[in-house]
């Protein structure tokens, strides 16, 4: 039987044919552990007709949601994950604003395991063997900016799809990292390539899947002052 969970939504990403939603769940009116809702199939993904309120909508970030949980689903460096019941809606019971969101932040430090790059990125790289100490798969930090780079990575390979990069500092580090919110991800796709700079925001940093024997550090979410 499915026991429900509220959580302020931090993260809605892109994740193969679905979505990885995740967030902080509160308790008593104050923000605890995070939650991430996932399905049972393979891959884990949360599909489009299983996340969808009764109207039809789809959650966004900054929502505040009901989400009905059968159990615990940790899994490697993701202890996050909960399996969620397919067969319940997901309820919105109201909206987190810009001015809550400091309570919600994680302590301050490296964001997991620094030093290690892709060839077009930087701090955004952890070998599956450091992965096994860490213990947590999400972030939720405050920046004082952001820069989205839109460019061609693969462009000496011979792909010439675009992506959206977030580059940003924190504690002292740098990091060069894929943005897999998909609000900003089409917003500036439909820009041309370049760098755009923006303000102060919050960003929830994740650590996905692992693939050829890493797992990498993704921006899941960006939110900016209202």
């Amino acid at each position: 039987m499915a026991i429900f969970k509220q959580i302020v939504c931090l993260a809605n990403s892109r994740k193969l044919n679905g979505r990885c939603i995740a967030g902080k769940e509160m308790k008593l009116g104050e923000p605890s552990g995070w939650i991430r809702p996932v399905s049972a199939r393979e891959n884990e993904e949360v599909s489009e007709y299983e996340r969808q309120y009764k109207d039809g909508s789809d959650p966004r970030v900054l929502d505040i949601l009901n989400i009905p949980l059968l159990e615990p689903r940790p899994k490697g460096y993701q202890r996050e994950n909960w399996l969620f019941d397919p067969k319940s809606y997901w309820e919105k019971i109201g909206r987190s604003t810009w001015n809550n969101l400091q309570r919600f932040t994680d302590p301050i430090g490296p964001i997991w395991v620094n030093g290690i790059h892709t060839y077009n990125g930087l701090n955004d790289m952890i070998p599956l063997e450091s992965a096994e100490s860490i213990d947590n798969s999400l972030r939720f930090i405050w920046v004082d900016r952001l820069t989205l780079s839109v460019f061609r990575p693969g462009e000496v390979f011979g792909n010439l799809k675009r992506r959206v990069q977030g580059r940003f500092r924190h504690e002292k580090a740098e990091y060069w990292l894929w943005v897999t919110d998909p609000r900003y991800e089409r917003a500036y796709l439909a820009k041309p390539d370049g760098e755009y700079e923006i303000g102060e925001c919050f960003i929830t940093v994740s650590l996905g899947e692992p693939y050829n024997n890493a797992c990498y550090k993704l921006i899941a979410a960006i939110i900016e002052r209202e």
